[in-house]
């Protein structure tokens, strides 16, 4: 279950960040300010974020806001959050579990192909019909997703920065009546990276439990 909300955080983190726009959109200015977004994010060489995200449900009186931080270079990835680190090589997936103590391995296949950014660069645009809407804050330009097929969510609203053209927030609102809502802190771009970076060092880990699953 932990995994499953890891995994689904860092799918949505991804979309916040690698966003494309809609071929289906009726909407000419929210196509075009989401195609400047992912142009201009297809050519960072690197990108890491800090970002806090909040789960909201108001008839069930919760409120909760954790943070986490995401690097990626290409298809390879870093995304620390809730007591989880999630490790992609572009071959490999490495799942390491604090509170346990144990790192779970498996290979990159098929079924995660939606969780690599270029993935998401090329298909995200088939998937949501968009459209510009008010934004309640200022140097911000907001834009609303509708998914074109049946989902568990009904919408999501990105927030742009209008200068930078780097997204800073995104809200989703699922059938259950819960709200997430992702803000990027910090947005840096280019940063040294190496291949280290994105492999589990199990030296670093005495006594890790390695559950290999390839």
């Amino acid at each position: 279950m932990r995994n499953t909300i890891m995994r689904t955080t860092f799918a949505i983190l991804l979309l916040c960040i690698t966003v494309t726009g809609s071929g289906q959109s009726k909407d000419p200015k929210a196509i075009a300010l989401l195609e400047e977004v992912s142009t201009k994010t297809k050519a960072y060489k690197s990108i890491k974020v800090d970002f806090t995200y909040t789960m909201e449900n108001t008839k069930a009186k919760i409120n909760e806001t954790k943070s986490g931080t995401l690097l990626i270079s290409g298809d390879k990835y870093k995304m620390s959050a809730s007591g989880q680190t999630v490790i992609c090589d572009g071959k490999t997936i490495w799942t390491y579990i604090q509170e346990s103590n144990e790192v779970q391995i498996n290979t990159l296949d098929n079924k995660d192909d939606a969780l690599t950014p270029s993935k998401l660069l090329t298909s995200y645009n088939a998937n949501y019909k968009s459209k510009m809407i008010k934004s309640t804050e200022p140097g911000i330009e907001s834009v609303e997703l509708i998914p074109n097929t049946s989902k568990n969510f009904t919408k999501a609203i990105l927030g742009i920065d209008k200068v930078k053209k780097q997204i800073r927030s995104f809200t989703l609102f699922d059938k259950s009546g819960n709200t997430f809502t992702y803000k990027i802190k910090t947005f840096l771009t280019d940063i040294p990276v190496t291949n280290g970076d994105f492999s589990f060092d199990e030296k670093k880990f005495p006594d890790v439990e390695v559950i290999d699953m390839r």
